[in-house]
C-alpha cells in the first residue's frame, strides 16, 4: 500500500503524520518512509533516534520502494497542481492534514477544490492537533467539513509528538502520561486506512 501525505499549508503535522502511519504500517509489514519534503524532517527525525522502518530521501526512493510492502511519502508543503495530480495518481490513498483554524482549513479546502477538479476521490481529511476540551474547535471544523471525505477520528495536541520528534521516536517510546493515547490515535487512523 502507497501512503502519501500532503498539505497546502506547514505546520499542520504533516511530518508527524507521515511517521506515525509509517509506524502503523510497520507493524504490519516492511514499511518505507519517503521524506519527500525540502525541509527533511522524517530524515532528522528518524536521525536523532530509532524509528521502526526505514527512511530514505525522495531520490533514493526508486531503488528502495520495491523491497517493502508498505510505501508512506512525506511531501512537501504547498504542491503544485501538476505535483498534486501527479501525487493522488500515485499512491492507495492521499492523507490531508489539517489544523482546525480558520487558515489551515482555507489551505485544505483549495486542495479539495483542486482534487475535485482533477477528478479524484482517492483522499481523506485528517484533524490534527486539536486543542483540548473544553475548546470546541474541532467539533466545529468537523461539522464546517460535513460531507468532505474526513477520517472519523482525528489527533488530539499532545506535548508527546514534540518529545518524540527531539528523540527521534514514535511517540509511544518517550516518557510521557500521554504518549500511549497520542499513539492510539493514529492506530485508529490506520485502521480507519485498512477498513
Amino acid at each position: 500500500m502507497i501512503i502519501t501525505v500532503a498539505s497546502f499549508k506547514g505546520g499542520v503535522g504533516k511530518t508527524t503524520t507521515a511517521i506515525h502511519l509509517a509506524c502503523f504500517f510497520a507493524n504490519q509489514g516492511k514499511t518505507l518512509l519517503v521524506d519527500g519534503d525540502p525541509n527533511h524532517s522524517a530524515s532528522g527525525w528518524a536521525k536523532r533516534g530509532d524509528l521502526p522502518f526505514k527512511v530514505v530521501d525522495l531520490m533514493q526512493a526508486p531503488m528502495h520502494s520495491r523491497n517493502y510492502e508498505h510505501v508512506v511519502i512525506d511531501t512537501a508543503a504547498r504542491p503544485s497542481r501538476d505535483d498534486l495530480e501527479a501525487l493522488a495518481d500515485g499512491c492507495n490513498l492521499l492523507v490531508l492534514p489539517t489544523t482546525p483554524d480558520a487558515l489551515s482549513m482555507d489551505a485544505l479546502l483549495q486542495t479539495v477544490d483542486l482534487l475535485q477538479t482533477l477528478g479524484s476521490d482517492r483522499y481523506r481529511i485528517l484533524l490534527t492537533i486539536i486543542p483540548p476540551k473544553p475548546r470546541k474547535t474541532g467539533a466545529l471544523a468537523r461539522e464546517a467539513m460535513t460531507g468532505l471525505p474526513l477520517f472519523n477520528h482525528g489527533i488530539r495536541r499532545f506535548a508527546a509528538y514534540e518529545k518524540a520528534a527531539l528523540e527521534g521516536k514514535p511517540v509511544y517510546d518517550v516518557s510521557d502520561t500521554n504518549a500511549k493515547i497520542a499513539w492510539r490515535e493514529y492506530e485508529t487512523i490506520g485502521q480507519e486506512i485498512l477498513a
